[in-house]
């Protein structure tokens, strides 16, 4: 049994750890008050060096596939993929808000789906911030594509686990492959997201601008001032860049579409992640004569350490009694019903993600439920529930999750305004009912595959 201290140092350190997080003074990065919190509960007892192997073990494959698939997304930026997807999508919205709205959520949805959503939330962001300064929308215009691309960006990751390092996570811990989540998650998670995306527009309709600079060929960008990147650009810029572009992002899909193949083999997905990684830097070596080495200050190691820390922390929260107390006040509630198991798990790392961030709340709900000695089919269901509760019951705070925090930072850099009162505003409309939608989608679609 852990002493008084041990408990009470293990709590500061969690709750020290998620209020720096939330407050960031100075524009503190997330990594050092996890790594504050990690320290402070390995010192305190909580967590011991065995422990510290096996969070290692849990930990660095995951983080591992993210870091390589992040790189890819950087390496993109190299190719002016933000520029040329910029101009793209004003060609394709021929001169409507609401046509531009839509293909806003389908490059975020997609982006995600090929990198992840920390690497969708890099690369769709700028691109939005780019169209919408060039189209000169007021501020209010500006929110409907900007936070619904975001939210849209984080919560699909949920179908498949493979966009979210906290699921990867998750996925080791249940001992369960990439190939069946996504089996069991793509269909409901999908519904989960045109819910959403259904939700969004109705609540911004009428922030969308009806119309906007229509384009053409022959027509370059205006209203640029002479720094931006897109000056001297025009939309017959896209037609030199499409060969490449669809080569670079047909690559993408192979590696992306091999980590399933590995998974369902048993194949190590970091291995694949990591290849494929490395074949693309090398590739844009030989085409752009730029060196790998820029990679080495551009790509956010800093989420390896976060990853890490956190997981300690939970670590040692579970070690002095907290995923017990779960297991108590929650094993009655799920048994005998795959319908309770989803509402009530979905909804309590929902409520958990928006008090203490997804990560940890994710971990958390996890590690409770391999202890619950459930049967395999609840067992999958619970997880997926988690999954969901993690995915996209966390986005009604922006802390919620990592992604919001890297979105947040991101507008700030770039001087564009959204207020926490706006954000909340939006996502309490269509937040809980997306995910109370989701969780039964989860439920029947579970049922169809199981009966059948």
């Amino acid at each position: 049994m852990f002493q008084e201290y041990t408990v009470i140092m293990t709590i500061f350190a969690f709750f020290l750890t998620m209020v720096i997080i939330f407050i960031r003074p100075k524009e503190m990065n997330e990594a050092i008050p996890a790594t504050i919190g990690a320290v402070i509960v390995f010192l305190s007892g909580s967590v011991s060096v065995a422990d510290l192997i096996d969070i290692s073990t849990k930990v660095s494959g995951a983080a591992i596939t993210i870091m390589a698939t992040i790189v890819m997304a950087l390496v993109l930026e190299s190719f002016r993929f933000f520029y040329w997807t910029a101009l793209l999508l004003l060609k394709k919205s021929k001169g409507s808000g609401v046509r531009l709205f839509w293909l806003t959520l389908l490059l975020c949805f997609l982006m995600t789906l090929f990198f992840n959503n920390d690497g969708s939330i890099l690369i769709t962001t700028p691109i939005l911030i780019l169209i919408l300064r060039h189209l000169g929308l007021k501020n209010h215009q500006k929110i409907p594509y900007l936070l619904s691309g975001a939210l849209i960006a984080t919560a699909s990751s949920a179908p498949i686990g493979v966009s979210n390092i906290v699921n990867l996570i998750a996925l080791k811990i249940v001992d369960m492959d990439l190939y069946l989540h996504s089996a069991l998650m793509f269909v409901p998670g999908t519904l989960g997201l045109l819910f959403l995306a259904a939700a969004l527009f109705f609540v911004f309709n009428k922030d969308i601008p009806k119309k906007i600079p229509l384009y053409s060929d022959s027509v370059p960008l205006q209203n640029l001032d002479r720094t931006h990147p897109l000056k001297g650009h025009s939309i017959n810029h896209i037609n030199t860049q499409n060969k490449l572009m669809i080569k670079i992002l047909l690559f993408v899909f192979l590696i992306r579409a091999s980590l399933f193949i590995a998974s369902y083999f048993n194949i190590s997905i970091s291995l694949v992640a990591v290849v494929g990684s490395i074949i693309l830097l090398v590739w844009r070596w030989f085409y752009l004569k730029i060196s790998p080495k820029d990679m080495l200050t551009k790509t956010p190691w800093h989420i390896l350490v976060f990853a890490f820390n956190m997981y300690v922390i939970i670590y040692g929260l579970h070690n002095i009694g907290l995923t017990q107390f779960l297991i108590k006040h929650t094993t009655i509630l799920i048994e005998g019903s795959l319908l309770n198991a989803s509402l009530t798990m979905g909804i309590l790392i929902f409520v958990l993600s928006n008090l203490f961030n997804n990560h940890p709340a994710l971990m958390i709900g996890t590690i409770a439920l391999t202890e619950m000695g459930l049967d395999p089919v609840m067992l999958k269901t619970v997880y997926l529930a988690n999954i969901i509760g993690s995915d996209i019951g966390s986005l009604i705070l922006p802390i919620g999750t990592l992604a919001s925090l890297i979105w947040m930072h991101i507008l700030k850099k770039n001087k564009i305004k959204i207020s926490w009162k706006k954000y909340i505003k939006t996502t309490l409309i269509v937040i809980p009912p997306t995910l109370i939608f989701t969780l039964f989608c989860l439920y029947y679609w579970l049922l169809l595959v199981y009966v059948h």
